[in-house]
């Protein structure tokens, strides 16, 4: 199938994506050469309000009725190939992570590291990293930023984490996304390699790989290698150790730009492997959903056994993640399109859990539940911020969740039936009932301790009320009227179903032109896409 390639110069004033990428990169230099730290901080708001504003501009350039790559920008250079773009799969990420990353600065102003310039730099190191991997449209150039995105996860968990083992912790990550990232780049050389044969010369250009699939070989360990890569990356059972770990340890404000990058391994899977291998991705859709059945209730489970809030979050996140799975390998466009705005909601409802968590933090000193209690006179902002956030992750009515869920079962019955719908439902009312229950545990319950001073002065509470009307907006907004990012979506969540068999048909033929005649990105396509 084609795929409509439309350049930058088409709809946008001036190469967007590169532009998006390089402000916070540009930001981050300013910020470690900086000799203030003051100076640091306006650096990076600037950087980081700044992407925030060109990922609004990129909202309103980009065309959602047609389907295919927008603002494509593409350079060949000393045999390499740099070509990025955004689609209904990868639009709304870009902007999630901009919003982001300028309320984890504010958050910064609250707590112990608002003069830290390494973790100011940091913040605006990894926004560039996930903007530049979600936008990457080669398959080395998206797992080299993979591979960048462990210096900053790993510096920011060292510098600034709250735990005492945060070492051991970045070792025991180091494990698994090494691990992830070899059998990732290892499917990504058989795929370029794989048309080596048809006497094509060897490219790891997405475009060109995708129209020229079905000479692929060695299809079953493509899909194994990146699949189970992705898998680390998500994470999905058996294949989360590393998550609840990082999130005990770790620092909120790094986790809060974390959860989009654990949305990442989805757009992954979406974007390499249901295009490229559709028939095998098809053929191994009953284990894949299997693991996720798995991870939506020992996810649950588990969660319903923590005493520390942040694990409490990380196996949610392991739960929610397992329904994401399922509703990608329906192959309908309902499931696909439920996925994609399943992870946005989900990203910015956790977020909003990890801020009101992670400014109790800052209060009391602590994140077990048994050591809270009665917060909700004192912190009634943060208690709103859980409650909404955590509804909105429950798929209630009046949330962005509630749609993107509707959808999503509604792919998973037309594909599987009422049984699994119903399981992804049962799994759906156990995370209301954990949430619910760290929920009363923080601000309802008689507290079990003496009460903490509150101080205005070192709590400021016009920032806390900032990011609590900013993301209840956006999630309260966004779930009233979920239309305009439906739109963005289902153009190409449509012709991503449209690749695969329906109810058993035959897999549609091969391209009609001859083994060795490899297809190539049109010139009319790719036309004024390149950077003079």
């Amino acid at each position: 199938m084609d795929i409509t390639v439309t350049p930058w110069s088409a709809s946008a004033a001036f190469p967007l994506l590169t532009a998006l990428t390089l402000v916070p990169l540009a930001a981050m230099i300013a910020i470690l050469f900086s000799r203030s730290s003051t100076v640091a901080l306006r650096f990076g708001f600037a950087g980081a309000s700044l992407t925030l504003l060109l990922s609004v501009y990129l909202l309103t350039v980009f065309d959602s009725a047609t389907p295919g790559i927008h603002l494509v920008e593409h350079v060949h250079f000393a045999g390499l190939s740099y070509r990025v773009g955004v689609d209904g799969t990868n639009i709304l990420f870009i902007p999630l992570t901009s919003v982001l990353t300028l309320l984890a600065l504010i958050y910064t102003l609250i707590t112990r590291h608002v003069t830290d310039r390494l973790f100011i730099a940091c913040l605006l190191g990894y926004e560039t990293v996930l903007i530049g991997a979600f936008a990457a449209l080669n398959v080395m150039q998206f797992w080299l930023w993979c591979v960048l995105e462990l210096i900053p996860v790993a510096l920011l968990t060292i510098h600034a984490g709250t735990g005492q083992n945060r070492r051991w912790v970045v070792v025991r990550l180091l494990q698994y996304w090494v691990s992830g990232l070899l059998m990732t780049l290892a499917g990504f050389l058989l795929l370029a390699f794989g048309l080596i044969d048809a006497e094509h010369a060897l490219t790891f250009d997405w475009l060109t790989l995708k129209q020229n699939n079905a000479y692929l070989h060695d299809e079953v360990l493509i899909f194994i290698l990146l699949f189970f890569g992705f898998a680390i990356r998500m994470p999905l059972f058996p294949f989360h150790g590393w998550l609840p770990v990082l999130a005990e340890q770790g620092t909120v404000a790094s986790a809060v730009i974390f959860l989009v990058g654990l949305k990442l391994g989805i757009y992954a899977v979406i974007r390499f492997i249901l295009p490229m291998v559709p028939g095998v991705a098809e053929q191994w859709a009953g284990f894949v959903v299997t693991l996720g059945l798995i991870s939506i209730f020992y996810g649950a489970l588990l969660a319903l056994m923590q005493i520390n809030i942040r694990r409490l979050l990380a196996f949610a996140v392991i739960s929610q993640t397992g329904m994401l799975v399922i509703g990608t390998f329906c192959f309908n466009e309902n499931g696909l399109e439920g996925s994609l705005l399943l992870s946005v909601a989900y990203g910015l409802a956790m977020a909003g859990m990890l801020f009101s968590v992670g400014l109790i933090y800052e209060r009391c000193r602590t994140a077990y539940l048994p050591r809270l209690g009665g917060l909700f006179d004192t912190n009634g902002t943060l208690a709103l911020l859980f409650l909404i956030s955590a509804l909105s992750t429950m798929v209630m009515p009046g949330t962005p969740g509630f749609d993107a869920a509707h959808l999503l079962v509604e792919g998973i019955i037309e594909e599987d039936g009422w049984l699994l719908a119903i399981a992804i439902l049962v799994g759906n009312v156990m995370s209301a009932a954990f949430l619910l229950w760290a929920f009363q545990r923080i601000f309802m319950a008689n507290p079990k301790r003496a009460k903490q001073p509150y101080n205005c002065a070192h709590h400021p509470v016009w920032k806390e009320r900032f990011i609590t009307v900013v993301i209840c907006l956006l999630l309260i907004g966004t779930g009233f009227y979920t239309t305009p990012w439906l739109n963005f979506i289902d153009q190409d969540a449509a012709a991503i179903g449209k690749q695969f068999p329906m109810h058993g048909a035959q897999i549609p033929p091969s391209p009609s032109f001859s083994k060795g005649e490899v297809s190539q990105p049109s010139d009319a396509d790719t036309k004024d896409d390149q950077h003079e």
